[in-house]
């Protein structure tokens, strides 16, 4: 502790040291609307908008964060692993297995959602803040990190009161949410936010290239273009809702974009200074610290800077101290603030179905029916002004419009919230959309949904509908059909073709025409085969065993599609003999 507190005086000097000189550099070579005051902090523009500009729940559920600040000097900007050779390398530095997940991140998001734009830059800049490039960089070979990050508990004490959503399974804590990994994502967040970023067939937030493509895509919802200022800070502030948290992201975003370096994985440094340590200049935020977590308040940068504690007796952060030669004056008595009026918000006591009935789509339709939510009062009065979130649950590749798992929908004057049009993927099966209430606890309303398969009403053959071969042998012509679906071509149609018994008993046959399964064993049922973009299917080749026969092979599809094409099996016709080449019978004369 006494080297930690040691390490952070040494840093304040050298700040104030240098300041005087880099006051202009850093001005003109921090993010823009951020300026510098006299002690190189940086202080708030007058445009930037305010911490409640984001009408979200934040993804770190406003945890703590790394409040330095990049250096004056920009970094080398040629990726040469350890180029620059000054202090400032290991801080600055980007570690390789870090920098790579968020390149392949920003890549990702240019192909998936390339209205966005999203750099890589940004990324860094909030993996520096949120975990300092995920503890300078201590990850595998797999960008998973060497032990897990976690943030404080959020339990109301000093912090967001967030109550457990994941039983513990990625924090460790059965009893309140902490904000997890290189990119501090809080469980219930990274429930519809997660995404696996290095192919291995997990969401994993402990692994850098699963929480850096996360972060993309949460930064990249609500259709912002973070080429535009106003909706990169929109972002920002809703990563983390605090106005410090918006003017150090920026700055070292412009810092990396300027140029940055790679340094080897494990060899970055640790960031000092911390937002919940007293002092730290966090501003509070809706449901975030208002100081250290024994409740002290926390100067801003500014007032930090202008008004820096005389010699003498050290102050309380706790509030302000007293000499002991002058005694306190008796407390002013406290005036009566009145009590605010209920925010629509915190009037709502539950949610209902407002008429969402039937969701089922067939696999990549969309949804025909939208759902709807109604917030309510206890007395049953409708609730506007009120932000919905709704969520897609459960294993599914079903998304609303646009491909997110989450959309956030203000209640109208009903008290209704209509989400965007869901989609479905190509799972079938059923799965889950919550709807809950943004900035209060009050239980959600789940909605049940199902993706059938896709499905024809007719089946027609592009070929012969009768076919023939010889006993043991090979029928020369395959088995080829189109699916149409109300007269529309029906692509990605399964298609289940069966050698049955007769037209009146569909159970398979054990005899006659077979298909080969790919160790070459018959076979009389095929599954599993779909129609192409254009409806159309091709069997494979069909064979004849010994026994001869008329056989009927029946093809069927979700929908009740039916076809039935006849097989007949026999053996070839005797030549009949050409009289002009026989032996003549006649008498000789």
């Amino acid at each position: 502790m006494a080297a930690h507190f040691d390490r952070r005086l040494r840093k304040a000097a050298v700040t104030t040291t240098v300041a005087a000189v880099a006051v202009a550099a850093l001005s003109a070579s921090q993010a823009p609307d951020v300026t510098a005051d006299a002690n190189g902090r940086q202080t708030t523009a007058d445009n930037v908008p305010t911490s409640d500009t984001p009408s979200e729940e934040s993804a770190t559920g406003n945890s703590p964060y790394y409040t330095d600040l990049p250096p004056l000097n920009s970094p080398n900007p040629a990726p040469t692993t350890g180029t620059p050779s000054s202090r400032d390398s290991s801080e600055t530095g980007i570690p390789a297995t870090v920098l790579d997940a968020y390149k392949k991140a920003e890549s990702e998001l240019r192909r998936a959602k390339p209205g966005c734009n999203l750099p890589w830059q940004l990324l860094a800049a909030i993996g520096k803040v949120e975990s300092g490039q995920a503890r300078g960089g201590r990850v595998d070979a797999a960008g998973t990190t060497i032990g897990r990050i976690i943030g404080p508990q959020l339990d109301g004490n000093g912090f967001a009161l967030i109550k457990d959503t994941d039983n513990g399974v990625y924090d460790g804590n059965s009893s309140y949410d902490n904000a997890v990994g290189p990119m501090q994502f809080i469980p219930s967040t990274w429930a519809w936010a997660g995404r696996d970023g290095n192919g291995d067939g997990k969401e994993d937030p402990n692994n850098v290239y699963d929480a850096a493509l996360a972060a993309g895509h949460y930064l990249c919802r609500n259709g912002w273009d973070l080429s535009d200022r106003a909706d990169l800070k929109s972002a920002i502030l809703s990563y983390n809702n605090s106005q410090t948290y918006l003017y150090t992201v920026l700055s070292w975003l412009e810092h990396y974009r300027k140029g940055t370096h790679e340094i080897p994985d494990g060899t970055g440094s640790l960031p000092v200074g911390r937002s919940d340590d007293p002092g730290a200049g966090a501003d509070p935020s809706p449901g975030a610290s208002t100081g250290s977590r024994t409740g002290g308040a926390t100067p801003s940068p500014s007032q930090s800077a202008s008004k820096p504690p005389s010699s003498g007796t050290p102050t309380d952060p706790g509030g302000p101290s007293t000499s002991p030669s002058t005694p306190p004056k008796d407390p002013t008595p406290p005036t009566e603030t009145p009590t605010p009026a209920p925010t629509p918000t915190d009037t709502v006591h539950h949610l209902e179905n407002a008429g969402t009935t039937g969701l089922t789509a067939s696999a990549g339709d969309t949804f025909a029916k939208r759902i709807s939510t109604r917030a309510e009062t206890k007395a049953g009065k409708a609730v506007g002004k009120v932000r919905i979130r709704f969520t897609v649950l459960g294993d599914t590749d079903a998304a609303f419009t646009g491909g997110d798992k989450v959309a956030a929908v203000t209640t109208d004057a009903s008290g209704v919230a209509v989400a965007p049009a869901l989609v479905a993927g190509e799972q079938t099966g059923g799965f889950t959309v919550r709807a809950t209430v943004i900035g209060r606890t009050v239980p959600g309303l789940d909605y049940r949904a199902t993706v059938t398969e896709r499905a024809a009403d007719t089946l027609t053959s592009t070929g012969a509908t009768e076919l023939t071969c010889t006993p043991g042998g090979e029928f020369a012509d395959p088995v080829a059909v189109k699916a149409t679906l109300k007269g529309a071509v029906a692509d990605q149609v399964a298609v289940t073709a069966t050698l049955i018994k007769s037209k009146d008993d569909p159970t398979e046959n054990d005899k006659g025409p077979y298909f080969k399964d790919a160790d070459g064993t018959a076979v009389r049922t095929l599954t599993g085969r779909k129609t192409d973009a254009k409806g159309l299917l091709e069997l494979p080749k069909l064979y004849a065993d010994d026994a001869a026969g008329t056989y009927i092979l029946r093809l069927t599809t979700p929908g009740g599609a039916k076809l039935d094409i006849t097989l007949n099996v026999a053996k070839a016709a005797e030549p009949t003999p050409d009289p002009s080449t026989g032996e003549s019978t006649a008498p000789a004369a």
